[in-house]
């Protein structure tokens, strides 16, 4: 029999459909009944945010492509207008199940526990009047209402703005129909509370107010109609890097170009006159598919209001407080503690706060010289950057490389790198036509024994204590003298563009990551033909790149057993009988999100286990400047495979496992009947053991490795 060709579309899952089967697991989340319900109204409100970056990227992009001409297959087989046509079925059956669960199960229920949402006709007309004063105060003067004719041409929306589009003919004379715009200023809330209700959490919707104030607005007209509206805009970044003589400077150009990206989406009341979609999606140049009638709010995203703004922690996650960092009776400082041994925290579970005083700590600890760090995303109020300037002041050298083209942070990002410069932080952007996403900082302390060491922190999230509080990450710290040389070396390849013949023990991307990857997944492979162990157990975000993906294909059909923990999207497709008949995929969604990156290889019983800040897609491997990193410790080592994985393998309540067809079937629906009885969550255990109330040996069993669950009618053929 001929072998099998790996660049079979059929055996790869398309990369947009399996996003959109992400974030359909993501709303998931908001359905489930033994969730408190404003944890679910929060998984509503992010599914809805993700959905708008799904659009202003992916969606973008893909529009891009179609418009340029003819381009590359996907994975799987599919042109971009084929491609197309799956996002424009799949994202409408999304929607419509994001406005079911808000209208027939959340909304509902929020009512029955005191939040309500009232229409204005529900108001008795002193409230009215009081709604009327409130619109005249607070409305009034933040609004330019528009009428559009030759003298006033269509206004800029900008991207992702409440507008509220309305009917107009004026009222004493005839007069042809006029089309008026009126675009909500972004400080003013979606939800207004009924300051005199208060007692009570009754909210109306802004764009209800602006609709019903609208009459004040365009005196001397009737309104024949309205209905609110969003665009939703191109929000890529389009540089010229290398003809770019101060990179700073030109993306924040480019920032300003990207309000005005082309639009791609507009959300608009399901009941709109059909006359305004129209004269919408002919001034936004869309297609039918790109409208999306809302039963409901257009920005299911500013819901997350209602979570922020009521305090009842009956209906919200049991808070927790994470473990602290305990230092050794004979260690003064962490300094003196990492020369005994390296540090594994496990965020949010471990307290991030080490991770801040290891800056902190260096910014005013006077035998420290030099402080290094990359940025790539970080908190408004980020004490780290804040110890970054101050250590700069002292007079210590700060190297900081600040990646300004982190996706939505780039204004922030900017502000940041002014601010670090005027405090005498020597500020760098990294390598030209590179994004920055590595997580490092590297230390140089002349300790008190006269001998001046090294001390680093290496992690697989960003610098964010905000995020650190709901995103699963990992951080190392260490004094490991080859350790810490080879992250010096990667800040010389980021600061002086010197490179290096390699960075061990690191994998550095681009130079070195991907095929360190393939090499290390072929040895798997031969060891399983030796007879010898061989296991790849993997957890990244995305799984895209197709060479790692064919390289797991053969890998499985050499015997290697491998599980993948993928959160969002996967191209690889499990369970294929020859192809991928040992290979496992699950997804991870829960309270947390899970960002951590982890990579075991059994190594014929050497086995070897890496952390680092990249996932196994193209722009990690190729466009990023990544580092993934070993850990040697032994004690390390058997808390992240015996506590850590295990329990991800053991997880049947959060875990979903993708099937051959590209469907995700829920983990407790695959295994054995006494199992189910006791469901088992890899996150509560991970509180529990922070809490000091679990350990490993309350992991029960976890889901053997064995080809995925095959669904009731073969679709291996599906383009999904």
């Amino acid at each position: 029999m001929p072998p099998l060709s790996l660049d079979n579309p059929a055996y790869y899952l398309n990369r947009l459909g399996s996003w959109l089967a992400f974030n359909t697991r993501v709303l998931q989340e908001a359905v489930r009944t033994d969730h408190p319900l404003l944890e679910r109204l929060k998984f509503l409100a992010i599914s809805a945010s993700n959905l708008d970056e799904f659009f202003e990227i992916q969606v973008a992009s893909l529009l891009q492509r179609i418009e340029d001409g003819p381009s590359e297959l996907s994975l799987d087989g599919l042109l971009p207008g084929e491609e197309r046509d799956l996002v424009a079925r799949e994202t409408h059956a999304f929607v419509a199940a994001q406005y079911s669960c808000w209208n027939h199960q959340l909304r509902p229920e929020l009512a029955a526990e005191g939040i309500r949402i009232h229409e204005l006709r529900s108001l008795g007309p002193a409230e009215l009047e009081q709604v009327a004063a409130y619109c005249r105060r607070e409305l009034d003067p933040l609004l330019t209402p528009i009428t559009i004719d030759p003298a006033h041409p269509f206004p800029h929306v900008i991207n992702k703005a409440l507008c509220l589009a309305l009917l107009l003919r004026r009222k004493r004379r005839s007069s042809p129909v006029y089309l008026g715009v009126v675009t909500v200023p972004r400080i003013l809330p979606r939800l207004v509370r009924l300051s005199f209700r208060p007692h009570t959490a009754d909210y109306l919707s802004l764009a209800e107010l602006v609709e019903f104030h609208a009459a004040g607005m365009y005196r001397g007209f009737e309104i024949l109609s309205s209905a609110a509206f969003r665009v939703t805009r191109n929000s890529n970044l389009y540089l010229q890097e290398e003809e770019s003589r101060n990179l700073l400077e030109t993306v924040r150009d480019e920032l300003h170009h990207r309000r005005r990206g082309n639009a791609v989406r507009l959300e608009i009341d399901s009941d709109a006159d059909p006359e305004i979609i129209e004269r919408l999606r002919s001034n936004f140049q869309l297609d039918e598919w790109q409208i999306f009638r809302t039963p409901g709010p257009v920005n299911l995203s500013r819901l997350m209001a209602l979570y922020d703004e009521n305090h009842r922690p009956e209906l919200k996650f049991r808070p927790f407080v994470p473990r602290p960092l305990k230092l050794r009776v004979k260690s003064q400082n962490l300094f003196d503690e990492l020369r005994q041994r390296d540090i594994l925290l496990h965020h949010p579970f471990d307290s991030y706060q080490p991770v801040v005083d290891f800056i902190r700590t260096a910014a005013d600890d006077p035998n420290v010289l030099s402080i290094k760090q990359t940025l790539y995303r970080t908190s408004a109020d980020s004490p780290i950057v804040d110890a970054l300037m101050d250590a700069a002041q002292a007079g210590k050298q700060v190297s900081v490389v600040v990646e300004l083209k982190a996706r939505f942070d780039e204004t922030s990002n900017i502000n940041w790198a002014r601010h670090m410069e005027d405090a005498g932080v020597q500020v760098f952007h990294g390598v030209v036509g590179l994004k920055t996403h590595c997580k490092l900082a590297l230390l140089v302390r002349r300790d008190l024994d006269g001998i001046t060491r090294q001390y680093a922190h290496l992690g697989t999230g960003n610098y964010n204590p905000s995020t650190a509080r709901f995103y699963t990450d990992l951080s190392l710290l260490t004094s490991n003298a080859q350790m810490t040389t080879a992250v010096q070396d990667v800040f010389g390849y980021l600061t002086a563009h010197a490179e290096y013949p390699g960075y061990e023990p690191l994998l550095v991307a681009p130079q070195y990551l991907a095929a360190s990857v393939l090499d290390m997944i072929a040895r798997e492979a031969g060891h399983a033909r030796a007879g010898r162990p061989a296991r790849i157990i993997a957890k990244v975000n995305g799984l895209l790149d197709q060479k790692t993906i064919a390289a797991l294909y053969g890998a499985s059909q050499a015997g290697v057993d491998i599980e993948l923990f993928v959160r969002g999207m996967c191209a690889l497709r499990p369970g294929v009988r020859g192809v991928s008949g040992r290979i496992r995929v699950r997804s991870v969604v829960g309270r947390f999100l899970e960002h951590s990156r982890i990579f075991m290889f059994a190594n014929g019983g050497a086995e070897e286990i890496y952390l680092g800040s990249a996932d196994l897609m193209p722009r990690n491997l190729y466009e990023r400047v990544e580092v993934v990193f070993p850990v040697r410790s032994p004690s390390l080592r058997e808390r992240l495979r015996d506590e850590i994985v295990a329990a991800y393998l053991a997880d049947t309540t959060a875990s979903r496992i993708l099937q051959p067809n590209g469907t995700y079937l829920p983990a407790a629906e695959l295994v054995p009947a006494a199992r189910r009885l006791k469901k088992f969550s890899a996150q509560q255990f991970f509180i529990m053991v922070a809490e000091g109330k679990a350990g490993v040996e309350d992991i029960p069993a976890p889901l053997r490795s064995r080809p995925a669950a095959r669904p009731r009618k073969s679709t291996t053929r599906s383009r999904r």
